[in-house]
């Protein structure tokens, strides 16, 4: 039951664009590759990175010249790498860091595409976004010089997975930014208050293991994961930043409200005039992310090893979120030019029929006048 359950949440957690948004070509005359149909920056780089699980993703480096910090971005379960293009680039512009975006494995020109023994059909694998980060983390290492308190992880709805995956394990980070996250997979589906070992994304487990200040922005209308999700989170930080609810914002528009830039640039802002963690530990390894790390910090239960092998309770006794399957994104609702959030074709509707989520307004880093 366990591992089907796994497998049914793993199938609506990802929705790779089909066909991929983009092509990866090498330029003849520098031998770069570039990603089409998006015209050469001179300071933009492509990369294809190795997993540790045999995939080859792909990734993209904004570089900005008076950067201090680079964002690390993993984002939702329906866009890749060419839908995010743009704005990684306004991103990086607009805050001033550097940037580093990536492809999930399975997802655009990267490789991965697993089959599932029971739907049949390719699927990537949240094991894989582990591995998938690792492999970007190690080439801002690597490539750029990065240190853990340069970095400042950004993980979006599912990328919140693989943010606190890599962020529980790295006490030095400059700081991590949740948008719109999830407190498990299974807890998008069902009101559960206990952590299954079959669960995808236990970050209601992992997120009291983060040392550094923590951001987290969710729309308070949001049908798709529910605002719930993001305030138990902040409640476990330890460092706790002020947050930012963007009122009446769904889960596929927080980027058109004038508050999503001014309040994630004052953060960065912030964390920048923070004194080097480093200063504070003798030792950046990777922490042990052993058993012992694993136990659930659902305040309401008894801690455990979130890895037990607990039955999953009768139907009976759950709870139904206003969702049955919450995760599946509407593919429909992402913006035209942005699409930077995950979607399915099949959301709820809201528990308030008479409520129509105010429609988000123009961006201001697409005008410019919050700068």
């Amino acid at each position: 039951m366990g591992g089907v359950t796994s497998s049914v949440a793993a199938k609506f957690a990802f929705f790779p664009p089909s066909p991929p948004s983009y092509k990866v070509v090498t330029d003849e005359l520098t031998g770069l590759l570039l990603l089409a149909p998006f015209p050469h920056r001179e300071n933009v780089e492509i990369h294809k990175l190795q997993t540790r699980r045999g995939t080859e993703i792909m990734a993209m480096y904004v570089r900005h010249p008076m950067a201090t910090s680079t964002l690390l971005y993993s984002h939702g379960n329906a866009t890749d790498l060419g839908q995010m293009y743009e704005l990684f680039i306004e991103l990086g512009i607009h805050l001033k860091v550097n940037l580093m975006g990536y492809d999930y494995s399975g997802y655009g020109q990267s490789t991965g595409k697993v089959w599932s023994s029971y739907h049949h059909q390719p699927q990537p694998s949240e094991h894989n976004t582990y591995a998938d980060i690792e492999a970007v983390y190690k080439c801002l290492e690597e490539t750029y010089g990065s240190k853990q308190e340069d970095v400042i992880f950004y993980g979006q709805s599912v990328g919140s997975g693989p943010t606190l995956h890599l962020a529980s394990r790295f006490p030095l980070l400059r700081a991590v930014v949740l948008h719109s996250p999830i407190l498990s997979g299974l807890r998008v589906m069902y009101a559960v208050k206990k952590t299954y070992w079959f669960d995808i994304y236990k970050n209601i487990d992992k997120i009291p293991y983060v040392d550094c200040p923590v951001l987290i922005i969710h729309g308070t209308s949001d049908e798709i994961v529910d605002c719930c999700h993001g305030k138990q989170l902040w409640e476990l930080c330890k460092d706790k930043y002020e947050p930012l609810w963007v009122e009446g914002g769904n889960h596929c528009d927080l980027e058109q409200y004038p508050e999503y830039m001014r309040h994630l640039k004052q953060f960065i802002t912030t964390v920048e005039r923070l004194p080097s963690r480093s200063s504070s530990s003798s030792s950046g390894s990777v922490r042990d992310d052993g058993p012992t790390r694993r136990r659930s910090v659902d305040r309401r239960e008894k801690p455990r090893q979130s890895t037990e092998r607990k039955p999953l309770p009768p139907k009976s006794q759950w709870k139904k979120s206003s969702s049955k399957l919450r995760i599946s994104f509407d593919h429909h609702h992402l913006d035209r030019s942005r699409r930077s959030l995950d979607c399915h074709d099949k959301t709820r509707k809201s528990i308030d029929h008479s409520h129509q989520v105010e429609r988000g307004r123009k961006s201001v880093d697409r005008v410019g006048s919050e700068l």
